[in-house]
């Protein structure tokens, strides 16, 4: 089977769930004889596409594009014009669908795989080839932002909530034109099936997260006693709501009852001027197995369910 998969990232460096997603599928589908071309964007200013495309390069065929999200100021002007959600237009990115539609045109694909509904925009052009559109869905994003909308209140609340809907239909718009939509979770088909209503039935199914089998823990422990370990990104609502809740009543509470325990954070870092005791700051681990270290505790704030939870199922496999 020859595919196209679409994201709306690079799934190198796996630093967050989403990205380690992808990297599985990549690897099981290769695995089982697929011929894969991933189209994707990489951020020059953050990552060496160099070194991304020679990554990927053992399982699939890389045609990155340097670009990264639009900035908000463009993505909110684009959402006014379009009636686009914000988050979907943040992500329209036209070198990302230029380069789809090139290899549409000029090759022969069974399949085109669409990594989350932002990453659907441009795939676009395989409805004009006739090209049937697989779309996997990592979240129900409008729940999501349903929730933030519920905990903000005021006009940021009423405004969330706007975007909230706007989303839900886009998502039962998205299970109507894919031949079929992938969920990750029971509840998660449910909700898309009634957000695609009857032009969906039949059409939604759930395909579990890939997850090889991995090693143990790092021989070297962290720090503290115990190591408590956070691993999330900044920069998408349910993270930074369980980034301040962390930071501003979990973590006083553990380091009350335990003075010696020691926090390290990967990823997420921490705001300028800001040092809470017993925190210590790592940037992106470029492996994940570096923050799974022997005898540390790994711990997941959440308030709002969101992502894969890649980080659960590895903390699992490694045996923290």
């Amino acid at each position: 089977m020859n595919l196209l998969l679409l994201a709306t990232k690079a799934p190198w460096p796996p630093i967050d769930g989403g990205r380690l997603l992808l990297l599985h599928t990549l690897e099981a589908l290769a695995g089982a004889g697929a011929r894969l071309t991933l189209v994707a964007p990489v951020e020059p200013a953050r990552f060496d596409l160099a070194e991304v495309a020679a990554a990927l390069a053992p399982w699939c065929e890389p045609r990155l594009v340097p670009a990264g999200p639009a900035p908000v100021p463009a993505a909110l002007l684009r959402s006014a014009l379009t009636n686009a959600p914000l988050s979907i237009a943040r992500h329209t990115l036209p070198a990302v669908r230029r380069e789809a539609a090139h290899l549409l045109a000029t090759r022969r694909f069974d399949a085109v795989h669409v990594e989350q509904l932002q990453a659907l925009a441009q795939a676009e052009p395989a409805r004009r080839h006739g090209v049937p559109i697989i779309l996997r869905a990592q979240n129900v994003e409008s729940d999501l932002w349903r929730e933030v909308a519920r905990r903000s209140g005021g006009i940021r609340g009423r405004a969330l909530g706007w975007e909230a809907r706007r989303l839900a239909c886009r998502e039962g718009e998205g299970t109507r034109r894919a031949v079929v939509t992938l969920a990750l979770s029971t509840e998660d088909a449910t909700r898309l099936r009634e957000l695609g209503g009857a032009g969906a039935e039949g059409r939604i199914q759930v395909v579990r997260a890939p997850f090889p089998a991995v090693a143990g823990t790092l021989a070297s422990p962290l720090p503290g006693d115990p190591a408590v370990v956070v691993l999330g990104s900044r920069g998408w609502l349910p993270n930074e709501d369980s980034h301040a809740w962390l930071l501003q009543e979990i973590w006083p509470a553990v380091r009350s009852a335990l003075p010696e325990a020691t926090l390290h954070l990967y990823g997420a870092g921490l705001d300028p001027g800001m040092s809470p005791a017993g925190v210590t700051a790592h940037s992106s681990p470029e492996d994940s197995a570096q923050a799974f270290a022997t005898g540390s505790v790994l711990l997941v704030p959440l308030r709002i369910a969101s992502g894969v939870r890649m980080k659960i199922l590895e903390a699992w496999a490694r045996g923290v």
